[in-house]
């Protein structure tokens, strides 16, 4: 497998952006095969996101008034969220049900959409898609996991629908931290109904997004729906 590298990214809201841009569409999980894992079109890089924003015509949002020298600036609302520096993830752990799991870091494929992991069997490792936010910066970081595997396994990713509110996910980072966030709630949208921003756009803290496929249809041998977790940092 090709992992392209989208190149580092910006802030939440170049992230978000991009995935306006380009409208996620996710395509099916095909069961039986290797492509069984959620495969959305992604949001672009941040260094991207402004050459694809010119090209649709968007402007760039216009520049805040200077604050008079008499004039103490309140906090802004997403200072108070708790945020940690940027760090590659290493190893996803869901405790509550038996996940641990080394993260592949994959990027774009050439048509936009997102790499996702090659299935050898045992439907793992999962993977943190490189142009999000690291686990514990700013933004939603995405990562994707396989529902089932080849030979009627199940995959890394098969009981998101376990994870309740309030349940703990640790993310283990490359400068020996570990982000640990906590469940908010879990969501099951029609892969032609996806909400690209709910999903993918600005938020004010740290946040994680896992994804995986869901809706399984033996008459088609594909998944209609995606599952999405939502998580944020805990403070």
């Amino acid at each position: 497998m090709t992992i392209k590298k989208p190149g580092r990214r910006g802030g939440p809201l170049a992230f978000a952006a991009s995935g306006i841009l380009l409208l996620l569409s996710l395509a099916g999980c095909a069961s039986g095969t290797a492509d069984v894992g959620p495969s959305p079109s992604a949001p672009a890089s941040a260094s991207a996101s402004a050459s694809a924003s010119a090209e649709a015509g968007s402007t760039s949002p216009p520049q805040a008034p200077s604050v008079p020298p008499s004039v103490t600036p309140s906090v802004p609302a997403q200072e108070q969220f708790p945020v940690l520096g940027e760090s590659a993830p290493v190893t996803l752990s869901i405790p509550s049900i038996g996940v641990r799991t080394d993260l592949l870091h994959l990027g774009l494929r050439d048509n936009g959409s997102l790499e996702v992991p090659e299935d050898t069997g045992n439907g793992a490792p999962a993977s943190w898609y490189n142009g999000s936010p690291t686990p514990g910066e700013r933004g939603p970081s995405v990562m994707l996991g396989h529902v089932n595997a080849l030979g009627g396994n199940t995959g890394v990713f098969a009981d998101l629908r376990k994870l309740t509110p309030g349940t703990e996910i640790d993310v283990y980072r490359a400068d020996g931290s570990v982000a640990v966030f906590t469940v908010e709630r879990g969501a099951l949208y029609s892969k032609n109904e996806f909400p690209t921003l709910e999903v993918y756009g600005n938020t004010p803290g740290a946040e994680l997004r896992l994804i995986t496929c869901d809706g399984y249809d033996p008459d088609t041998g594909l998944f209609d729906d995606n599952y999405v977790i939502y998580a944020t940092l805990k403070a």
